[in-house]
């Protein structure tokens, strides 16, 4: 069954040409023009991924964003797409803590659109929402891209938060090293699978400086890694 994706965008144009190349690449695609749609459509018409302008009649997009994320947290929920014409960081840094899955800057190549929705959904970490806290202290602050341990900075690079962000989001789950890739890099470049093991080597040793008696990110052999906390008791 193709996946489906709901653009919401008010430019005809852009839309006609992001259906024609979606719908090439095999994905349902439908099509809203108002913010102030999204959510009664989506209540009949679940989809997988929302590719979603930021300037809506209506209602914004980083409104709708809001609304779809707090809808029911922790229930499956679609990814959403950012579209943007606008570069500030506070738009890209609001849009993330909100729940944005990724951003797209106006004007871009229909296939760079293509091949981020593809990576989105790849990734398969949108089904359930971050938690805002894990277990054993550790806190996640997507704004800043800054992970703690009981109050303590990890000091993680970009690269390693969004790790830790995606392994911590889902305990017990084995992510394979190309999932894990494509939560690193979401501009589609080829890196080998050293490159994820020595991040996790990397962000391993992090967090054991501040937790030196457990072990928070497991290796499966032949399958991946893992998050899974010490159980309590």
């Amino acid at each position: 069954m193709a996946e489906r994706i709901l653009i919401v965008e008010d430019e005809n144009k852009i839309a006609g040409v992001l259906l024609d190349y979606l719908r090439q690449s095999g994905y349902e695609v439908h099509h809203l023009t108002r913010g102030d749609e999204v959510e009664p459509w989506l209540a009949h018409h679940p989809v997988d991924l929302v590719l979603l302008d930021l300037m809506l009649p209506g209602k914004s997009g980083l409104d709708v964003c809001k609304a779809l994320r707090s809808n029911a947290p922790g229930q499956p929920a679609p990814a959403i797409i950012m579209v943007t014409a606008r570069v500030e960081e506070i738009d890209r840094l609001l849009g993330l803590e909100l729940g944005a899955d990724d951003y797209i800057c106006k004007p871009f190549s229909p296939r760079e659109v293509v091949a981020r929705v593809k990576a989105v959904l790849r990734r398969g970490t949108h089904a359930v929402a971050a938690p805002e806290g894990s277990p054993d202290g550790l806190q996640m602050d997507d704004a800043a891209w800054r992970a703690t341990i009981e109050g303590h900075d990890l000091g993680l690079t970009a690269v390693e938060y969004q790790l830790l962000k995606v392994l911590s989001a889902r305990p017990g789950r084995i992510f394979s090293r190309e999932q894990l890739m494509d939560s690193m890099y979401q501009d589609e470049r080829i890196v080998s699978d050293r490159t994820v093991d020595s991040h996790i080597k990397k962000l391993r040793r992090k967090i054991q400086e501040r937790l030196p008696e457990q072990e928070l990110i497991h290796s499966v052999y032949g399958l991946g890694y893992k998050f899974e906390p010490p159980q309590s008791g």
